[in-house]
């Protein structure tokens, strides 16, 4: 059981920018549906990334979306992973 629970405690939390309500979408784009809306202030973990629409917001300008649950996906430009390229494999 250290195993599982040492793999739980590696799974990092990323800030969603300030002030932002983050659409949530079911793929990684603009042109998928909003499944939710994360609140002001909300953490989301990062499973994978996938590119896909290029959206500009306060982290820059980026295709990279991030995997934040099955089937839920945010811009990784309102998400601070403190990198401007991938920092988790590419989902599959």
């Amino acid at each position: 059981m250290v195993g599982a629970a040492a793999a739980e405690s590696a799974l990092r939390h990323y800030p969603v920018a300030p002030g932002v309500r983050l659409n949530v979408r079911s793929g990684p784009g603009t042109n998928y549906t909003i499944v939710r809306i994360l609140a002001e202030g909300a953490e989301v973990p990062i499973f994978c990334q996938s590119p896909g629409t290029t959206v500009t917001g306060p982290y820059g300008t980026s295709n990279s979306w991030d995997n934040i649950d099955n089937g839920e996906y945010v811009s990784d430009a309102y998400v601070n992973t403190g990198s401007d390229g991938y920092i988790k494999p590419r989902c599959s």
